[in-house]
């Protein structure tokens, strides 16, 4: 082989691995390209799912919470239902009460206050309000406190009248229980399906 062939031979073949790095580069840049194009379409496809998932958890937290809350407010209304005709036997014959009503609301001034049960006597200026709790917390205790307080503006009929508390619960922390009879209100416990005063030797009861 000449020294010219050899040039030329040499030539050729720079040319062929020019072509070949060219070839390659294109192929990378185009496997670049796809391989980004489908992480951006699998990013966008994650972002949709995620959002998807995250909205459908809202609507199923949503409707929890509704559940929920319906639950509640039939568990409320079944302990109201179970505790009054114990509290119209109670309030009749252990407090003399001619008028028994449940679930009585007043407004004034635009705002409103409901009382569980309400009782008075014809003969004798003394009136008794009843709450009925689940569960007697701290502030089912606070509610009574604020109602008692409010009761002669909502209910100014009987707003020369002796006014005594009773708290009526299935559940009772003794905390809560002992606070409310310190106070002065009575405590009423369910016991075989029925509700019953339950209140310490020497109880005090007070007139608000």
């Amino acid at each position: 082989m000449t020294d010219q062939e050899l040039r030329d031979h040499l030539a050729e073949v720079a040319e062929r691995l020019r072509i070949s790095g060219e070839e390659t580069d294109r192929r990378l840049r185009e496997s670049g390209e796809e391989t980004d194009r489908r992480l951006r379409e699998s990013g966008e496809e994650t972002d949709r799912r995620l959002r998807e998932s995250g909205e459908e958890t809202d609507r199923r937290l949503r409707e929890l919470g509704k559940q929920i809350g319906g639950l509640g407010e039939k568990f409320g209304s079944f302990t109201e239902g179970l505790a009054l005709p114990s509290m119209t036997r109670i309030l009749g014959q252990d407090f003399g009460m001619d008028v028994i009503a449940p679930r009585v609301r007043a407004r004034s001034n635009g705002h409103s206050l409901e009382v569980d049960v309400l009782a008075w006597s014809n003969s004798r200026d003394e009136v008794v309000v009843v709450e009925v709790k689940s569960h007697l917390r701290e502030d089912a205790l606070d509610q009574m406190r604020k109602t008692l307080r409010d009761f002669r503006d909502f209910f100014p009929d009987h707003r020369e009248k002796k006014i005594y508390a009773i708290l009526a619960a299935v559940d009772a922390p003794d905390s809560v229980r002992d606070k409310a009879l310190r106070e002065g209100i009575y405590l009423a416990r369910i016991h075989d399906g029925q509700f019953e005063l339950q209140v310490p030797e020497g109880f005090q009861p007070k007139a608000f």
